[in-house]
């Protein structure tokens, strides 16, 4: 059984010398049906290890569950590993920041308002014990088999300097069974405050390497050295531009980086896809959705095809480990384009009932209360009397459309700082509907604790109403909507359904000009947000969720469009690039 030394002089793995290759490969980014496919990728590359964080939020939807099915069946993933002769650096988190919704911290922690999360507050180090504890009993068989290093935390250092949680945390991994040699990752500032003392130290950069390595080895003096994120992209945020990096530029800092006998981890080999609701955010003063593709410019694009800087990091790596003998993988099979229309729609307001089941209170309820991690709240009052109003709320996160009587009145961002807004009421009892998106949760920086919905107070022209309902919308299932033939256009948000035959599935991407902000599902399967704002113009659409014969397609427009149809495409749109 092979297992991971940390010597004065470097890695030894069955007594040997040895270097870690790595790439970052997300399991949850990617469909599973497709894992298989980019692992063997990652060894064509030269790679010995593949790197995966693992998001406590979606193994652990409610307190007390843990999930290892379809795409979170991890102990899968790493069989599929071993059977590609690859080792595994896994990384549990608590926190995996990761551009992940919350950083992968549960929603359900912050059912407790004063909760300190990634500190030694009992209420976070209970729930930790109990994720540890189940997670790890799960991934037991495959450490030092497959798994050689787990990580303790993640860029704890830019978060916090408690060395005795960290040291708390590393007792739990022991105590549930890690025997794998142990290390933390900090960007090179960060490494005196992010590191343990008997933890291997690793440093993440993507540029200035010899800096990078000399502030390693200045806060760690012997051992091996390593990058364990070195970053050769970046990701998109809605509203900017589409992140690249010039294939030889970051395949000259990766031969810097060898030629000093250091270990890296690549950030990433394959970014994969925020599906569904599960991008996170920034706040640096403002907030800042992630879009949904996590492309990052990586080594194999979103779809899994290999890019110009999969060749280039392949010829430098081989100056320094044996590469296997075979051809670079070529791009896989795509849809030819077809345009789908949408002729079948169910309006969101008119059918809320089906979706959710309201709570009623004084105040609008937050979705940590209502016990919900993704989607959207509705809240609803009566207004009792007619003519102007202003609704003034403390916090919005992130995003409210607010209707009166089922027409559009405006609406509040986040983003934008945006707090109240005025208009008039038609007559005394006129329904005021708001219906708010969560996002994304922040995954990084004391902007952690990210509750979702309306925020403090909330009042009418001063004061506040006389009851709220608030209706928990995850859009988790659409099944019980009733749709009907498209007659009149669309006044608010509308779900909007088309079907389209296939002779076969391929990999494809879903294109929405014309159409403003929303939702997409492919018979069931989440694909995630699109925005007309950008960058992003197309959602990958992984082959396995297509099939043979009749597909559905379903959007959920918060808006308006300017056309009926959608278009499968055989070429992803992630926008323009920085000059």
């Amino acid at each position: 059984m092979p297992r991971l030394e940390i010597a004065a002089d470097g890695f030894r793995l069955d007594d040997r010398p040895f270097r870690i290759l790595s790439g970052g490969l997300h399991y949850f980014r990617v469909h599973p049906e497709q894992w298989a496919d980019r692992l063997h990728k990652a060894r064509l590359l030269g790679l010995n290890t593949v790197e995966t964080y693992v998001p406590w939020n979606l193994h652990s939807p409610r307190r007390g569950e843990f999930r290892l099915d379809a795409g979170l069946d991890l102990p899968h993933f790493l069989e599929l590993a071993a059977a590609e002769g690859l080792h595994v650096l896994l990384r549990p988190g608590p926190y995996i920041c990761a551009e992940w919704e919350g950083g992968g911290l549960p929603s359900w922690l912050l059912t407790d308002q004063d909760i300190e999360l990634r500190s030694r507050d009992p209420r976070f180090m209970t729930a930790l014990d109990e994720y540890l504890g189940q997670l790890l009993a799960a991934v037991r068989p495959h450490l030092d088999s497959t798994v050689i290093a787990v990580q303790l935390e993640n860029e704890y250092g830019a978060y916090g300097s408690d060395t005795e949680y960290l040291a708390e945390s590393a007792a739990l991994l022991r105590r549930h069974g890690v025997d794998v040699p142990l290390f933390t990752c900090d960007q090179p500032a960060d490494l005196a405050r992010g590191g343990l003392d008997g933890v291997l130290r690793t440093a993440n950069f993507g540029s200035r390497v010899e800096a990078g390595l000399t502030e390693l080895r200045r806060h760690q003096p012997e051992g091996p050295l390593m990058c364990s994120e070195f970053w050769i992209g970046w990701f998109d945020r809605w509203g900017g531009i589409h992140v690249t990096r010039d294939p030889e530029d970051a395949a000259a800092d990766l031969d810097r980086l060898l030629a000093a006998g250091a270990s890296v981890n690549i950030y990433m080999l394959h970014g994969g896809t925020n599906f569904g609701f599960t991008n996170g955010a920034n706040d640096k003063g403002v907030y800042r959705p992630t879009a949904t593709s996590y492309d990052y410019d990586a080594l194999l694009d979103e779809a899994g095809d290999p890019t110009p800087k999969y060749e280039a990091f392949r010829r430098v790596i081989a100056k320094y480990a044996p590469v296997p003998d075979e051809e670079t993988p070529a791009p896989g099979t795509k849809l030819a384009p077809v345009r789908v229309e949408l002729t079948e729609r169910a309006g969101l307001l008119d059918q809320a009932q089906l979706l959710g089941e309201a709570v009623t209170a004084d105040r609008p309820r937050t979705m940590e209360e209502l016990g919900q991690s993704f989607g959207f709240v509705l809240y609803e009052t009566v207004l009792p009397a007619a003519g102007p109003v202003v609704l003034r709320v403390d916090q919005v996160r992130d995003r409210a459309q607010v209707f009166v009587d089922g027409q559009p009145v405006g609406v509040l961002e986040r983003e934008s700082h945006e707090q109240a807004l005025a208009f008039t009421a038609p007559r005394p009892g006129a329904r005021l509907a708001v219906l708010v998106e969560n996002q994304g949760r922040v995954n990084y920086g004391p902007g952690i604790h990210d509750r979702k919905g309306l925020l403090g107070e909330v009042t009418l022209n001063g004061e506040p109403a006389a009851a709220w309902t608030s209706r928990p919308l995850p859009l988790d299932r659409l099944d019980d909507l009733e749709f009907s033939s498209a007659g009149e256009p669309a006044v608010g948000p509308a779900f909007h359904r088309g079907q389209v035959e296939l002779e076969q599935p391929a990999d494809g991407h879903l294109a929405l000009d014309g159409w403003t902000k929303g939702h997409v599902w492919v018979n069931g399967f989440a694909l995630g947000r699109y925005w007309s704002r950008g960058p992003q113009t197309t959602l990958y659409v992984p082959a396995p969720v297509l099939r043979a014969g009749r597909n559905d397609i379903t959007v959920l427009e918060l808006h308006a469009s300017t056309t009926s149809w959608v278009e499968l495409r055989d070429k992803q749109g992630l926008g323009p690039t920085e000059d």
